[in-house]
């Protein structure tokens, strides 16, 4: 989408530059989408996170947690506590991902046979 004075026209998904493209992006991302679910119960610690998302790297999940707060999606609350505490929780538009999400994964769980099953048929033929 761009924006045209205060109205919002609909963008180009095809164009590389469409802004709507770039946040399809980030949603689509495997990453967001653990956050996402991750958070969908309620704020979290970088170490809950991390355990919880699993065989992720620090520096991709501090990556992920900053475009996400960047985005309006996720937020930082810091306690002045030694040593210092940091909580990430969905904003109300981050809360909004959780019903998408859970769709697409509810749609994977559902197709794992079908194409695990199609990908050996392929591998077995190439």
């Amino acid at each position: 989408m761009v924006t045209n004075g205060q109205t919002w026209v609909r963008g180009d998904l095809f164009d590389p530059n469409c802004a709507t493209r770039v946040i399809l992006d980030r949603i689509g991302d495997k990453w967001t989408a653990l956050v996402v679910l991750r958070l969908k119960d309620g704020p979290r610690r970088f170490t809950e996170l991390r355990d919880g998302i699993g065989q992720v790297a620090p520096k991709v999940l501090t990556q992920t947690l900053r475009r996400l707060e960047r985005d309006g999606l996720v937020t930082r609350e810091i306690f002045a506590e030694v040593p210092p505490r940091v909580v990430y929780a969905l904003t109300p538009m981050g809360e909004s991902l959780i019903e998408p999400i859970t769709a697409v994964s509810n749609w994977a769980e559902e197709h794992v046979p079908a194409i695990t099953r199609a990908q050996e048929k392929y591998d077995a033929s190439a």
